[in-house]
């Protein structure tokens, strides 16, 4: 993974440092509020994913793709990200974090120096999630899915001290995902059978809303996002010209081969400054 958290230091040692300035009476947390907010979101890459296959179609990605010699079709192995040449020996092009800007709409309630609310948000995202695994052809099969935006309600719950608020928060989050795939085989046809493009789950995150004005109030956080995505899988044929010794259309299952990734999971790190409107 990335560190990103070094950044999440930096923007509260700011606010820290221009409390001095901007301290004032303790304000009244209680109402509603609209924000906007700003930063940069990065995903943490699933150490050992790959591809994996179907051959029986039975639904269990659970079987082992192999050539008419009984080798491992797959045996140079996978990476994350994005491959830049047909062999292992390329690489893969690590997936570089992104930039996230969203809004929000919230209510909180003042209980004494307790402060409990809701809050809804929705996040343009763009993000990239690829694995890449090798077969022995030689020739590549990059999977990706893009984080399009991602849509959230959660639970906050924080203590008020003079004009800051300091807050954890946790709730549902569901996102937009585009898959991809492409792959340097020429002598299949490759067909998507299944394209989901939602994600659910869950984000946990803290942080703090410094007020500046009445009704104008400063905020930096973390967000810790975690999405387990719907399925993608690619069936692999025959073009009509593809040979019946291919690994993929190898007796007795001469239909083809479904691929899909291993890992459906997604986590995601997001570091985030805003400005809301309390009312």
């Amino acid at each position: 993974m990335k560190t990103i958290f070094p950044a999440a230091s930096l923007a509260l040692l700011m606010a820290g440092v221009a409390a001095p300035a901007l301290a004032q009476s303790a304000p009244d947390w209680t109402g509603p509020y609209i924000g906007i907010y700003g930063g940069v979101i990065d995903s943490n890459e699933q150490a050992g994913e790959s591809l994996i296959f179907d051959r029986d179609f039975d639904g269990a990605f659970d079987d082992t793709v192999v050539t008419a010699a009984g080798a491992n079709a797959f045996s140079p192995g996978s990476c994350d990200g994005a491959a830049s040449d047909p062999t292992p020996a390329g690489g893969c092009n690590k997936d570089d974090r992104g930039p996230e800007g969203g809004v929000r709409l919230g209510y909180d309630f003042q209980f004494g120096g307790l402060v409990a609310g809701v809050v809804g948000e929705w996040s343009a995202v763009n993000l990239n999630d690829t694995v890449t695994s090798f077969s022995t052809t030689p020739a590549n099969y990059v999977f990706g899915r893009e984080v399009d935006s991602i849509a959230a309600i959660r639970a906050r719950v924080g203590v008020a001290a003079g004009p800051a608020l300091y807050y954890v928060t946790a709730g549902a989050a569901q996102a937009d995902v585009t898959n991809t795939f492409r792959t340097t085989n020429t002598a299949n046809s490759f067909t998507v059978t299944q394209n989901e493009d939602k994600a659910d789950g869950f984000q946990l995150g803290a942080g703090m809303e410094w007020r500046l004005a009445p009704n104008l109030s400063f905020t930096g956080e973390y967000m810790y996002t975690d999405l387990q995505a719907d399925d993608y899988i690619i069936r692999v044929g025959n073009t009509g010209t593809t040979p019946a010794t291919n690994p993929f259309i190898l007796a007795p299952n001469t239909a083809g081969t479904d691929m899909t990734r291993s890992n459906g999971n997604m986590e995601l790190h997001a570091i985030r400054i805003g400005m809301n409107v309390r009312f």
